[in-house]
């Protein structure tokens, strides 16, 4: 049964195969609620009409030309942050796939099965929930086991958002006053919150923050 819909969902399509994009615009449109409004040819096409055009949703390729879907989806949130993103791969690939969620993507669907798949992803997107093909799913677990054996549960306390500027501030190796000065708050804050977050993590200095900023994925290793 399909859940009715108050309003028409807007989307923004990019896939640099023109008959792929025929091909999505026909399984898309045949729900009413559905509505393609642009089509993109690779991601720096995809930025740009996302400027000019009301998108609710990105369906995004990864493998394009001039900028991947995935540093499109960066560029993309940044610039609307409300936007869903949803990849549409070909690539059964356990990387790009953590790369896409890295990248803010709320959903992996596999090109091989988008007939079946995509419509539903569109909806558990503007759900905010995610959507992950069978394998991602295993993927994830996987990874998380991974990480609990070798004694990286992710802490319970989930860290507020200026905590994690923060964090991701010292990692990257500015001073309690340079970071005060970026984020336009008290050096005495920002001391507050280094220690608030070495209680939190459980960690005893910067080299072991920085380990952690990389493995949360909030810097480059």
């Amino acid at each position: 049964m399909t859940t009715p819909h108050t309003s028409v969902i807007r989307i923004l399509l990019a896939d640099d195969h023109a008959l792929v994009r025929r091909g999505v615009r026909l399984i898309l449109e045949r729900e009413p609620y559905l509505e393609v409004v642009a089509e993109a040819g690779d991601g720096a096409e995809a930025v740009e009409l996302a400027r000019t055009h009301e998108v609710d949703l990105a369906v995004m390729d990864i493998a394009m030309p001039r900028m991947t879907g995935l540093q499109a989806t960066r560029e993309l949130l940044a610039l609307k942050p409300g936007v869903r993103v949803l990849m549409l791969t070909m690539h059964d690939n356990e990387q790009y796939f953590f790369q896409a969620l890295k990248a803010g993507a709320g959903g992996y669907v596999l090109k091989s099965v988008a007939d079946r798949d995509l419509v539903a992803a569109c909806r558990a997107a503007m759900r905010d929930e995610p959507f992950l093909y069978p394998g991602a799913v295993t993927a994830l677990i996987r990874n998380y086991l991974d990480r609990v054996r070798h004694g990286e549960e992710p802490p319970e306390q989930v860290l507020t958002a200026r905590e994690e500027e923060v964090l991701k501030l010292v990692a990257e190796g500015h001073s309690s006053k340079e970071i005060a000065e970026i984020l336009f708050i008290s050096i005495k804050t920002v001391q507050r919150h280094r220690e608030n977050l070495l209680h939190k993590l459980g960690l005893r200095d910067r080299l072991e923050l920085t380990r952690y900023a990389i493995r949360a994925g909030l810097i480059e290793a």
